[in-house]
């Protein structure tokens, strides 16, 4: 049955005349919510979509957000809303997707990203972390070193790429697989940061056993997987659906709210930087919408550069603007955040975690190059790397 944007209406509020969110517990309402479909409607049906349109679930979470209903943890689980679950979708047997979606759209199981490596960050594809099969056909046993792990200690699973095959060239020779955090081996250290907290993580994998079952994609195919994970990445990152959402809406009420702070050249510079991050956000939007047609592109690349370039400069000038005020720093204290609170902070503490933003998810320098190639077309970089196998590289 084809459903259009007012059928879909009638069925959110089917659905709450149902489960009232004022009296169903909050797991119950999520789950029940993922069954209907209502949870990502472009997702396809027995996966909590319908598969509809994307462009359509914004207006479906208002509908939810309007009457309290329960949140899934989008901030907590960012990774694993933004990244593994389409890669799962796209990559994933029957079985991982029944297992693995619903618990993590429903905030119960939260994820991380086991990819950066101490020698191998801009040039993923160098990574050491090994994965090698038990007795040829059994579990494979992981041993190395992740690094920059957003959120590992609170997580769950893993998205995880590791070496398989050290003989290949260093893109060929990769696995990918989603890793419990919970096994043994698996080790978590807090990485502490400029701002003073450590969202960040490394974690060392000492005999972890997965089993084959948990491999994403074919043997040998990590990088291809691992791809179509990074461009959801630089997506999830870059783009937003709101309007004035994030730092230019923070920098935006600031100017509204305190007329003695405007002077003409940051009126200049806001709209200008106001005008970039709308010209962004509707950049996003058509992104988005290839993703979930399973068209992923270097598109995400352009938007993640442009975000981390506009999040800079408008903490920058917030900072310029406060004057005296924006030297305040709230608090310096080691904690462990469940997420990244660019809102919800002062302005220092904007300020420095901006500095961030043009490193995670892919250094704007790599994406330049990336957008160079693969969109513009331009020659390509000399690399005398590319055919050796992994094994001979200098490390």
């Amino acid at each position: 049955m084809t459903i259009d944007e007012q059928g879909l209406r009638r069925q959110v509020e089917e659905f709450l005349a149902a489960h009232d969110p004022a009296t169903t517990e909050r797991l119950e309402f999520l789950r029940a919510r993922y069954d209907a479909g209502l949870a990502w409607v472009h997702f396809p049906e027995g996966h909590g979509g319908l598969g509809l349109p994307q462009a359509w679930q914004p207006a479906v979470d208002a509908l939810f957000e309007a009457v309290g209903a329960p949140d899934n943890g989008r901030k907590t689980n960012g990774i694993g809303l933004g990244m593994a679950a389409p890669t799962i979708l796209r990559f994933g047997t029957e079985e991982q997707k029944q297992r693995l979606l619903r618990p993590l759209w429903t905030g119960e199981e939260v994820w991380c990203q086991l990819f950066s490596e101490p020698g191998a960050g801009s040039d993923l594809a160098a990574l050491g972390t090994r994965a090698v099969r038990e007795d040829g056909d059994g579990d494979w046993i992981v041993n190395g070193q992740k690094v920059w792990t957003s959120g590992a200690h609170n997580a769950r699973f893993a998205i995880l790429v590791a070496r398989t095959n050290p003989d290949l060239p260093k893109h060929q020779g990769i696995t990918y697989f989603l890793a419990d955090m919970t096994d043994p081996g698996v080790e978590v250290r807090p990485l502490r940061q400029i701002t003073g907290e450590a969202e960040f993580n490394e974690v060392f994998l000492t005999d972890v056993r997965i089993p084959d079952s948990m491999r994403l994609g074919e043997v040998g195919q990590g990088w291809a997987v691992a791809n179509a994970t990074l461009s959801n990445e630089r997506v999830a990152i870059g783009g937003s659906a709101v309007r004035e959402n994030g730092m230019i809406g923070v920098v935006a009420q600031t100017w509204r709210d305190r007329p003695e702070l405007r002077t003409p050249e940051l009126h200049d510079r806001l709209l200008r930087l106001w005008v970039e991050a709308e010209v962004s956000r509707l950049t996003g939007q058509r992104v988005r919408q290839k993703l979930a047609q399973g068209q992923p592109g270097a598109e995400g690349a352009a938007l993640k550069v442009t975000f981390a370039r506009i999040a800079q400069q408008l903490s920058g000038l917030e900072l310029e603007m406060l004057g005296e005020d924006g030297l305040r720093y709230s608090d310096w204290t080691l904690v462990r955040p469940d997420h990244v609170d660019f809102t919800g902070r002062d302005a220092g503490y904007r300020y420095l975690r901006a500095k961030g933003n043009s490193i995670e998810g892919g250094t704007s320098e790599i994406l330049r190059n990336i957008m160079a190639e693969r969109v513009l077309g331009l020659p390509s970089e000399p690399r005398v790397d590319k055919d050796v196998p992994w094994k001979d590289l200098a490390k």
